[in-house]
């Protein structure tokens, strides 16, 4: 029986009874060969330590060392590159805790509008490959290939291939592509030969390649769950293979049938480019533990202008406000509100907040706060919560006008007398929310 393989260097491809040891036509020994590779088509392209990637490509004296993105002392690591992770720093592990395992480690804090532009940069290749591109995250998304054949002249499996080439030549991060049968399994297959990875799951060998894999291998069985399922004996995806999937609805619900599946390889979900964002957050990790109302709330009502301006920016309102926080033991509490009209605008953002806030605080130390909108929904102009009340209206009129001098004159501009405890350094100076109507009218 032929195989098929492909040279990842310099893309030339073949198919023979035996894969020659490296490529006949340039010698690497770069070559990806698998009984199902030119007859699959669903891919999960994951870019390589990426913040940690940008970095490098920018300096390349940071090279050979290990480098950390992350926050300082109290924040957490974004990512790291893979020497880095070879002291055992990972992705969101606690910043003293990473230099404590690489104390060599050179830390750079996020450049997150730099990070976007690459990541924008990406996706435009992608789009060139298909119109179905699903984006997971700025760095991850899944690509459905089915049918671009004729397009691209080449199977699926080259055409990722000569886009992972490109994306490392001309704009210098590296990639590693999952291809397999379905979504699920090309998640699984991008993970497996990273850096610069290129692995295969065929439908065929599903079964076989599962069986001895750990449970937590299935997206969504996190730490709890995990504990519990081995507490209940099952510890391999094998296991649940030969389980009746009956026993596993009645043990865990939902959860049981979506594990009965999983563990087959079934997925049925279809790769989507609705582009449906489904929630927008802002969040702070603070310098030194907080514990009283009115501190919380100061960075609270920071966080909520962030979001304010994100929701606006994008066009948004969201429906329904969830606040996080973090003790200062690490554990993470959530507390959500669904409004009765959904809203972009800081103040409604804010006092929902509070009110969810007001509830948590009890002593606790936190070192982190955030919120975040969901529901969200194109704005048409105006909020909703303006009709409610006239005290609403007032106020969202006030927040408008406050827009349209710092959109004129910088975010400065105007600053809330709770947030204002600094000289201004703005041309305007910072002024009520009540002077806002009065001077947005004298800038027009």
């Amino acid at each position: 029986m032929a195989i098929d393989w492909f040279c990842r260097d310099c893309l030339q491809a073949g198919s023979s009874q035996a894969v020659p040891g490296r490529c006949p036509a340039c010698g690497s020994p770069r070559l990806r060969n698998h009984d199902e590779l030119f007859a699959l088509s669903i891919a999960h392209v994951d870019c390589d330590a990426f913040y940690a990637s940008v970095e490098k490509r920018d300096d390349p004296s940071l090279r050979d060392k290990p480098l950390i993105i992350g926050g300082g002392q109290r924040g957490v690591v974004s990512t790291c590159c893979y020497i880095a992770r070879q002291s055992g720093v990972r992705s969101a592990m606690p910043m003293f805790k990473a230099l404590e395992l690489c104390p060599d480690a050179v830390v750079i804090k996020p450049n997150m509008a730099k990070y976007v532009d690459v990541s924008r940069q990406i996706r435009r290749h992608m789009d060139a490959l298909t119109p179905l591109v699903e984006p997971i995250s700025i760095d991850e998304a899944f690509l459905d290939m089915t049918g671009t054949e004729r397009v691209h002249r080449a199977p699926p499996a080259l055409s990722l291939a000569r886009f992972a080439r490109t994306i490392e030549q001309e704009i210098g991060v590296t990639i590693s592509v999952g291809l397999s049968h379905n979504k699920f399994l090309a998640k699984v297959a991008s993970d497996l030969d990273k850096p610069r990875g290129f692995a295969v799951i065929g439908a065929a060998e599903t079964l076989e390649f599962l069986a001895p894999k750990p449970i937590n291998l299935i997206f969504g069985v996190g730490k709890v769950f995990y504990e519990t399922l081995k507490k209940d004996g099952y510890h391999t995806i094998g296991q649940l293979q030969q389980e009746d999937p009956t026993r596993l609805i009645r043990l865990y619900g939902e959860s049981g049938a979506r594990l009965a599946r999983l563990a087959q390889g079934q997925d049925a979900r279809r790769v989507s480019n609705d582009g449906d964002m489904k929630t927008v957050s802002s969040e702070t990790t603070f310098s030194r533990d907080l514990t009283s109302l009115e501190e919380l709330s100061t960075e609270l009502l920071q966080c909520s202008e962030r979001l304010s301006e994100r929701l606006k920016a994008k066009g948004l309102v969201g429906d329904t406000v969830t606040i996080k926080l973090k003790t200062a033991g690490f554990r993470l509490r959530t507390r959500a509100r669904h409004l009765m009209m959904p809203t972009q605008l800081a103040n409604v953002l804010y006092e929902t907040g509070m009110s969810l806030l007001t509830r948590e605080v009890d002593g606790t130390p936190f070192r982190l706060i955030g919120i975040g909108v969901s529901g969200l929904e194109a704005a048409d102009g105006s909020d909703p919560s303006d009709l409610l009340e006239p005290q609403v209206a007032r106020r969202a009129a006030a927040e408008r006008a406050m827009d349209k001098v710092r959109t004129r004159f910088g975010r400065t501009a105007v600053v809330r007398g709770k947030l204002y405890t600094a000289r201004p350094t703005n041309p305007v100076g910072p002024i009520s929310e009540e002077e806002a109507d009065d001077l947005e009218g004298k800038t027009r």
